[in-house]
């Protein structure tokens, strides 16, 4: 069912688990980086597979609905917010659970606004990082323009963590904005681009 975090007995639940084993190492990352000059970022809900989770997926920056207080305080695909939905509908449609994603952004940071080259840069050391604490991981799933540009950065400067991974699987952001086009044939291409890429996904961790 999408955006159960506007229930607040999920919502609870999900309160009540923010250190459990399998998030825990990476929520206290998100902790650590809390302390930032940068700000403040949302934790992983321990909804998704933290630490055991196969896909990494990687989003822009994170979302209103992700804010504490205005939103569930969490980076997850049950978030009251169109692309959370959307998102839970495509991994759905392939047979993806949550337990199989650990959800992230290219500058985890929230600015809800788009991230700069420097605010990229400063995306890389934490992504490192997240990698090195999910020993399962067998794709990264880059999803818009943004989160591509992060992951070329770490390939390049950090090949050995880039490595670990058996397949990157990159396509459009899944807000409705990014099939905006004039011409409908390329508006019917990225969504199609999209659904395949989430096939892909699917079939290197069946």
């Amino acid at each position: 069912m999408p955006r159960r975090m506007a229930d607040p007995a999920f919502r609870a639940a999900q309160e009540a688990g923010r250190y459990a084993p399998h998030v825990r190492p990476i929520n206290e990352m998100v902790d650590a980086l809390r302390g930032d000059a940068r700000g403040w970022l949302p934790h992983v809900a321990p909804l998704h597979g933290g630490t055991t989770a196969r896909v990494l997926s990687i989003l822009r920056d994170p979302g209103p609905a992700t804010r504490d207080g205005a939103g569930s305080g969490f980076l997850c695909i049950e978030n009251d917010d169109p692309t959370a939905e959307r998102q839970l509908q495509m991994f759905t449609d392939v047979g993806i659970g949550a337990a199989d994603i650990t959800p992230w952004n290219a500058y985890p940071w929230y600015i809800n606004a788009a991230p700069g080259a420097a605010q990229l840069d400063a995306g890389v050391a934490p992504l490192v990082q997240l990698i090195e604490l999910m020993p399962d991981i067998r794709v990264v799933f880059l999803q818009g323009a943004h989160a591509r540009a992060g992951w070329e950065r770490l390939a390049r400067r950090h090949p050995v963590p880039a490595r670990r991974v058996e397949k990157v699987v990159a396509t459009f952001h899944p807000g409705r904005q990014a099939l905006f086009h004039r011409d409908p044939e390329v508006r019917r291409a990225r969504a199609e681009h999209r659904e395949s890429a989430y096939r892909d996904v699917a079939a290197v961790i069946r």
